[in-house]
């Protein structure tokens, strides 16, 4: 690890790249870890949840930006619903 310091000092012109990587790989995880807890589309264990689009909430937007969108449920998609179950 002193080595890493040690070339850090010698070529001062590294510093920033290293700082503006390590932002990105933040960045990076922050992001992934913010889409894994709380968007209900990201599943990581699909044996306990088979079908997730049955619990999506239609009156939570599910994009970044919706503009003038509103929900009516399908009437050929409720039937098969209901005749599936």
């Amino acid at each position: 690890m002193s080595a890493f310091f040690q070339l850090l000092r010698k070529r001062k012109e590294l510093i920033p790249l290293i700082g503006f990587t390590g932002l990105a790989a933040t960045g990076a995880v922050s992001a992934a870890f913010y889409f894994l807890f709380t968007k209900s589309d990201v599943i990581l264990n699909k044996t306990s949840n088979p079908q997730p689009w049955e619990r999506v909430d239609p009156t939570k937007p599910q994009k970044l930006i919706t503009i003038n969108q509103k929900w009516r449920p399908v009437e050929e998609l409720e039937l098969v619903k209901s005749l599936t179950k």
